[in-house]
């Protein structure tokens, strides 16, 4: 796994510069929603406190003199953090409660997600799939944009209005907490099960976390709101990843938790 992390460029130096991900962090220093995505945070993270907790979980550079170049993650953290999320699926799974698996980064990661969501539900796992289909206003630089909440193999996505989501056109990225907050409201106006775990990234992760749902899910070096969740007690797991790289290139990450959590299919 490690040489994998390292060859795909998922851990060691990645593609991630390091300056987004210090203006991402001053963002969150500043509580903008856009950094903050879902997180309320309970302190205040200055930017030197974020840059220290980066460094010390993913495996940034700690030096504030370093404002260029390309971020680092070191793999033995990544693979740490595959370990204590594969524990939790394996938890989830003898447990038969109810998941949510949702991604704002569909275009890379609907495949990885697709595969926990496959061997869960075989498991005994009840995948929730509640609002399908129903608008979601999503805040942009450009304006409001409506997106429409859709699944694609189980995998919870927002995508444009009339496009079914599709292994060509998985969705559309985002950020937003907004996505899960429609599926909750939707579940709960339903009278359907809520979910024991929310699997996932950005918004779905961070915005179940505040909720008080076990959540877990990969996050890359320049979203620094998961890892300050994890600290903070209200994300489980966050596995630094970088999370724009090839889709494949996540394939072996999910034989590798699903394997570690006994769910291999």
């Amino acid at each position: 796994m490690r040489a994998h992390l390292l060859a795909s460029r998922l851990a060691g130096t990645t593609a991630t510069s390091r300056e987004k991900s210090l203006r991402r962090y001053r963002l969150f220093a500043a509580r903008d929603p856009r950094a903050l995505i879902g997180l309320e945070p309970e302190h205040d993270w200055p930017v030197p406190a974020l840059l220290a907790l980066m460094a010390e979980t993913c495996g940034v550079s700690g030096d504030p003199a370093t404002v260029s170049g390309h971020d680092t993650i070191d793999p033995e953290r990544t693979i740490a953090a595959l370990d204590a999320f594969a524990g939790r699926l394996r938890s989830a799974a003898e447990r038969r409660v109810p998941v949510l698996l949702g991604t704002g980064h569909p275009g890379r990661l609907l495949g990885f997600y697709a595969s926990l969501a496959s061997a869960l539900s075989a498991a005994g796992c009840t995948l929730l799939t509640s609002a399908e289909g129903r608008p979601v206003d999503i805040t942009t630089r450009f304006g409001v944009r409506t997106l429409v909440l859709g699944y694609a193999r189980g995998v919870a996505l927002i995508h444009e209005p009339g496009v079914r989501p599709a292994a060509g056109a998985p969705g559309v990225h985002t950020h937003s907490p907004l996505p899960l907050r429609t599926v909750l409201a939707a579940a709960m106006a339903d009278g359907g099960p809520l979910p024991d775990l929310v699997i996932g990234d950005h918004g779905w992760v961070c915005a179940a976390g505040q909720l008080g749902i076990e959540a877990i899910g990969p996050a890359d070096t320049d979203d620094p709101a998961p890892f300050v969740g994890q600290a903070e007690g209200r994300v489980s797991v966050a596995v630094p990843v970088d999370d724009a790289a090839r889709s494949d290139s996540y394939r072996p990450l999910a034989h590798y938790v699903l394997n570690r959590a006994c769910l291999s299919q």
